[in-house]
């Protein structure tokens, strides 16, 4: 691993990471957050605070939270569940493939990490046609 994959991850990363994967288009969201897109499908968009995202304590909305799709039930499930995650859910996003991460704790992912999230969303929401290529240009080391 290089020094800039073991890196504290930023939020300008989830973006360079969102728009380095191919067949990529980018919208503007909500309040301008923006949809990643691959096949007219998103895999990575920032949420608008919304009143299941709230601060525990003093009961305001998150005003940083990312959305990116995982593969499966399984998936989402092992990066909610572990408590060294910075990766939730909440109920809204009961039976929906993805997890939710605030843009305040990305750097407790290194790139290297954010970079895998990124590409596995990408890859659970690309055609099997994208997703094939996309695997076999970039094998696992």
């Amino acid at each position: 691993m290089t020094e800039d994959e073991s890196r504290p991850a930023t939020v300008e990363d989830v973006h360079e990471l969102a728009l380095a994967m191919p067949h990529v288009t980018v919208y503007p969201g909500t309040d301008d957050n923006p949809i990643y897109q691959v096949g007219g499908k998103s895999f990575v968009f920032f949420r608008n605070p919304r009143p299941d995202a709230v601060d525990p304590e003093t009961g305001e909305r998150y005003q940083d939270v990312i959305v990116f799709w995982v593969a499966s039930e399984e998936d989402k499930q092992a990066l909610v569940q572990d408590d060294a995650s910075p990766f939730f859910t909440t109920a809204h996003f009961n039976g929906h493939l993805s997890v939710l991460l605030r843009a305040s704790r990305v750097g407790e992912l290194t790139r290297d990490e954010l970079a895998e999230v990124v590409q596995d969303a990408w890859l659970s929401r690309a055609s099997a046609r994208r997703a094939t290529a996309w695997l076999n240009a970039h094998p696992p080391a």
